[in-house]
Parts: structure tokens; sequence; C-alpha cells
């Protein structure tokens, strides 16, 4: 029993560690799962409905977490576990030991910084039953409808997932705790499970540093190189390909190479590949497709799971008459012609160029291109690129050309604004370096077989580019989530 604003609620124990924190958390949350779980097993054999009590242990854990300060709130250079202000703090937990370094962090910083007090205890949010089960075909092959299973067991209800912390739309009620994250457990295991469909793998095994391409030629490259990192470097321990096809460290070359053959990538939307490391800082690479719905759709979901920073690595189409076909363009703005964000970050809003994103894929371009000085910006320009929702943007360039010209674009494509927007919309770092594809200003268009072989030759170079980025960027973790990206009344929680 604890006392939390004045009020006496049962169940809640105060954890004095961030790790007593979460093996609360965990334990909570896998006796839920299995009471909802076997209560599901007994309706699906014997038609007998959980009753309210049986009911009342299908919650999701809670954490809160209560900040009253002697006097002062210390400032912190940290852009996240800080407070804003004194109060109760709380949200719910889904996957607690999947998110457990996640969380310890969180929680270290906010005990040890700020003398903030932790408690966990049983939370009033159902967990709903399509949560519950690995495969949504179990209980239809059970001979389960999901119409009859929602009629006695929580479904998942969208009056209850939603972006409203995130978008700046949260209403403070004096009755209710101030949020604690972006993100409460039923809005998580709604992305975690459409992570599953859209990616064809597992969500546990998406890394915390993330390339999202536009082109399927990066995941050849991409698996090349997967597979030569396993073969030379002991960071890295496995290869997950789509459909959970696992290469692991130490597999025989022929038995890898036929086994990455043999993934069906073309049976998902947007295929991803997992190059797992030890340290569990291992690099994600997902093949978006085109289209700025793509690219909001996938990072809505990728945002769950709090990724130290996402880069674009695509096609983009030069602007400029010196530029040529497999030159880079490194993002320094975005003119956002998407319009998919416009509600919830109005193309006036300036998307911050994040420096250390931008000094990283700069130094990482000079390394693996071997190329400095004017030689360095003969191939690298900076400037602002153009994102459209219309890939035919050239029919109407005499509507566009007024537009690109004010702006002084560089390349134009259909992603890279997005997902800059969705970076800054939902706190996770981001940029963008694109290959020079096609100059439909200047004769230079998409054909068949038009690419010629120094354009091969770049796909491969910029894949390796996007990887030393990132590489750069994990040893600067903190300062890579920066204050740039929070707003004055943020949740605690990164």
């Amino acid at each position: 029993m604890a006392t939390i604003g004045g009020e006496t609620d049962a169940g809640f124990a105060i954890c004095t560690t961030a790790d007593e924190a979460v093996d609360r958390l965990a334990a909570l949350h896998d006796a839920a799962l299995t009471a909802e779980r076997q209560a599901l097993d007994l309706f699906m054999r014997e038609g007998v409905a959980p009753d309210a009590r049986a009911r009342a242990e299908f919650c999701y854990p809670e954490l809160r977490v209560i900040y009253e300060p002697d006097g002062s709130i210390p400032i912190s250079a940290r852009a996240y576990a800080r407070f804003q202000r004194p109060g109760v703090y709380a949200t719910t937990i889904t996957q607690p030991e999947a998110f457990r370094s996640y969380l310890t962090d969180q929680l270290h910083h906010l005990m040890h910084d700020f003398g903030a007090r932790v408690l966990v205890g049983r939370g009033q949010q159902e967990i709903p039953y399509p949560y519950v089960v690995e495969r949504g075909d179990e209980l239809a092959a059970a001979g389960g409808t999901a119409a009859g299973i929602a009629t006695h067991f929580p479904a998942p209800n969208l009056t209850e997932i939603g972006d409203e912390v995130a978008d700046g739309l949260w209403e403070q009620d004096a009755a209710r705790p101030l949020p604690l994250s972006l993100f409460d457990a039923a809005r998580v295991d709604f992305s975690l499970r459409r992570l599953v469909h859209y990616t064809g793998t597992d969500w546990r095994h998406v890394q915390p540093w993330i390339l999202l391409t536009n082109y399927h030629r990066y995941v050849d490259q991409f698996i090349r190189i997967g597979l030569e990192l396993l073969r030379e470097s002991d960071r890295y321990i496995r290869l997950v390909l789509p459909g959970n096809t696992i290469i692991a460290r130490g597999t025989p070359e022929d038995e890898a190479i036929a086994l990455a053959a043999g993934v069906a990538w073309h049976r998902f939307q947007m295929p991803a590949y997992h190059l797992v490391a030890e340290d569990g800082h291992g690099t994600t690479l997902i093949n978006i497709g085109v289209g700025p719905s793509n690219a909001k759709n996938i990072t809505d979901h990728l945002a769950v799971l709090r990724p130290h920073c996402w880069l674009m690595i695509g096609h983009c189409g030069g602007l400029r008459q010196s530029q040529m076909i497999g030159d880079y363009v490194l993002a320094h703005a975005y003119l956002r012609q998407d319009n998919i964000l416009d509600r919830a970050v109005p193309p006036e809003i300036p998307l911050p160029a994040l420096a250390e994103v931008q000094v990283a894929m700069q130094e990482a371009a000079a390394t693996i291109t071997g190329d400095k000085g004017d030689a360095l910006k003969k191939r690298l320009r900076t400037g602002t690129v153009v994102t459209y929702d219309d890939r035919n943007w050239e029919l109407r360039w005499s509507q566009e050309r007024r537009l690109i010209n004010l702006s002084r674009a560089i390349a134009a494509d259909m992603e890279s604004g997005t997902i800059a927007a969705q970076g800054y919309r939902l706190r996770v770092p981001y940029g963008t370096l694109l290959c020079v594809s096609d100059k439909p200003l200047h004769g230079e268009i998409k054909l068949p077989g038009a690419a010629n072989a120094f354009y091969e030759r770049a796909v491969g170079q910029h894949l390796r580019i996007g990887l030393a980025t990132l590489d750069l960027l994990r040893s600067q973790q903190d300062a890579l989530h920066s204050r740039k990206l929070r707003s004055f009344d943020e949740p605690p929680f990164r």
C-alpha cells in the first residue's frame, strides 16, 4: 500500500531501484498475459467466459513516478529523463523485459538526479486480447470470431490509442497523473503488432539504429555487407531477414548465401533486415518503398521502440546542372510538399537540422569516399530537399518552378521530409543522405537500363556511408537526443 498525492492506492509497491521497478513490471505483465491466455483457452475449449473478477487481472502494469522537490527543480543539460514540474507522473507499460534497458535508463536518471519516488502496480487499462496471442490465426483455428471473443474479452479500443501527448493535444486533468511517456502500453502494443505485419520480422529484432531506404538495391548491399561483418567482426552475432530467417555468426558462407537467396521478401510491404550486435546496438534496414504514406506509416510504429536514430538513405532527383548521377545530397532543410503531416506538424513549422547527425554524415562520406575539401564538395551537396506526394510532379513544372527556385532546393524525393517531420514530431533523431538517380530538369530521367556502372558502385558506397554514420553516432547518444526535439511541457521519458 502506498500513498500517492494524498490518496491511498492498494497494490502499488515502492521500488528503491530502477531494476527492482522493471522486475515488478515484468512480473505483473507476465501474470496478466498468463491469466488472459488461460481464460481465452478455457473460453475456446468450453465456452466459459471470464467474470468481472477474472477480467480485473487482464490489465497492464502501471508505472508511477512522484516528484516532490524540496526547492527549485535542478537544471539538467540532458534532453530527457528530467522533470519540467513537480507532480505525479504515470503510464502503463507493455513488454517490460524487452524494454528493460530503456526503462532502467530513464528511471535511474530520475531517481538519482531528482530523487523521484517510483511505484509499480496493476493498472486499469485492459490488455486487448489480440496482443496476448502470438499469431492472429490461433483463435480463428479454434473456431473463434472477433465479435464473439470481444463480447467477453477486452478488444482494441481506438479511443485509448492515440498520439495526443506527442502532438501536444493532451489536456491536463487535475484528477489524473501527468503523462510519464509519449506512448502508453496500448499504443505500443498496437504498433508492435503492426511492425510484425509490415516488416515480416518479429519486432524484438529491430535494432535502435535504423536506416530507411526506398530502393531494393540497398537491401542487396546490406545483406552482402552484413554477411561480411558476421565473418570478420566479433561485434555482430546474427543477420535476421524477412520471415524471421536467421543467419548466425559462424554459418558456412555457402549456406548463408543460400538462406539469403531463399527469402521471400516480396510477401511483406516494407521488409526489414536486422544486423544484430552483441551489445544491443546493431543496425536495422527497412525498405519502405515509395511515398510519404509508407514513410509515415512505418515511423509511426518504429517510434514506440524509442530508437536512437533513423536515417533516410535513398534515391532522389538532382535539381542542379552541376550534379551527376551517383552524387550525394545531405539534406540541411526540407520543403514539405508531402501533405501527409500537415495537421500534426504544419509545413510552416521549421524542422531543425541536428548538428550531430549532419557532422557524422559528412565525416562518414569523407572517410568512405576518400574525398576531402573541394573533391568532397563536388560529390556531396548540402541543401534543401523538396518532398512530394506526387511522383509525377514534373508534369506540373510550370507550377512548381517558382517554389523550387525560392526554396533553393537541390533535390526532390517522396520520403525524406516526412521522415524528418516524424522524427521531429516523435522525438527521434533524424537525418537524410540521398543519392542522385536522375536529373529531371536536365533531360536525365529514369529509363529502363539507364543506371550506369558508376551509379551501381554508388549504391554500395552510399550504404557504407550510412553504416559509418551510425557508427560515429553510437558514441554520442546523450548529445544525439537533442533538446531541439523537446517541447516546454515534455513528459520525463525520452
